[in-house]
């Protein structure tokens, strides 16, 4: 069942503990290994998956939204396999390209009998998110896109630079004081800084990269599609990226969500801006 550090566990615990009274744990077998999935919501309801950014937010994240989203939708929120969390990855097998990132994804969604899905995600999960659809758009309807990373702009270089101790060498003390640093010190849920520092010693693979997506597949990508940036995001400018993914979607709503950074999301969104825009972009309204 993943990485046992009991202090990751019980960190991982006490934000899971935020999420409906109704959630379960759900564990679906794929080609690549055991993926943990965090569910709510009716089960006859449109399947929604979401993932999480990388590092050590899992799926346990969404706490915040999930009960909105769950009124309308079957919210499956999974944790990346080889990544802090409870998926288990099958001996050495985990994602090592985007195209094994899709057709891990493609298999979760059959394991969850979803012929098709919603798909959103955040940061890293964002940019997973947005290769699925461009890969395999039949399997996702609409697509919402949370402060994304390496979607229509690059990092800024003081972003890298802040980053590059934690990168280097994890602990606790360096998460804190980049997370600290990216929020503009505004306050965070306890409980969820715990586990971005539990997740500093999680024995975690090697991250799929890659370049941006190509402007011609984005140009024809016809799913709909809801980006939403942190106004005080401090990973890149979040305007540009708006007008960017503008001048290349077809069919992209954007927004800025006021006084919120790339790491307080999706957690830490002020009141219910951000669930009523995800609600109604889902709906279709």
């Amino acid at each position: 069942m993943g990485y046992e550090s009991g202090a990751f566990r019980v960190a991982y615990e006490k934000v899971l503990a935020k999420w409906p009274a109704e959630r379960e744990a759900l564990t679906v077998a794929t080609p690549i290994g055991d993926t943990h999935v965090n569910a709510c919501g009716p089960r006859d309801a449109p399947p929604l998956l979401l993932l999480p950014g990388g590092g050590g937010a899992t799926s346990a994240s969404w706490y915040a939204q999930a009960a909105a989203l769950a009124r309308t939708r079957r919210v499956y929120a999974a944790d990346l396999i080889g990544a802090p969390g409870l998926s288990t990855p099958a001996g050495d097998r985990h994602p090592r390209t985007v195209a094994g990132l899709a057709a891990w994804l493609d298999a979760l969604l059959d394991g969850l009998g979803a012929a098709s899905a919603d798909v959103g995600g955040h940061s890293y999960g964002a940019w997973i998110a947005l290769h699925l659809a461009l890969r395999a758009p039949g399997r996702v309807r609409r697509l919402f896109l949370l402060d994304p990373t390496r979607c229509f702009a690059g990092f800024k270089a003081a972003y890298l630079l802040h980053a590059l101790p934690m990168l280097l060498r994890p602990t606790p003390r360096r998460v804190r004081a980049f997370l600290e640093w990216e929020t503009g010190g505004v306050p965070l849920d306890p409980d969820w800084l715990a586990l971005q520092e539990a997740a500093a010693g999680f024995p975690a693979t090697r991250p799929v990269t890659g370049p941006r997506p190509a402007p011609d597949a984005l140009r024809g990508l016809e799913v709909p599609v809801l980006l939403i940036l942190g106004e005080n995001s401090r990973v890149h400018e979040p305007r540009r990226v708006a007008g960017r993914a503008r001048a290349l979607l077809p069919h992209v709503e954007t927004a800025v969500l006021p006084g919120v950074s790339h790491h307080a999301l999706p957690q830490c969104a002020a009141d219910d801006a951000l669930a009523g825009r995800l609600t109604a972009f889902l709906n279709g309204s």
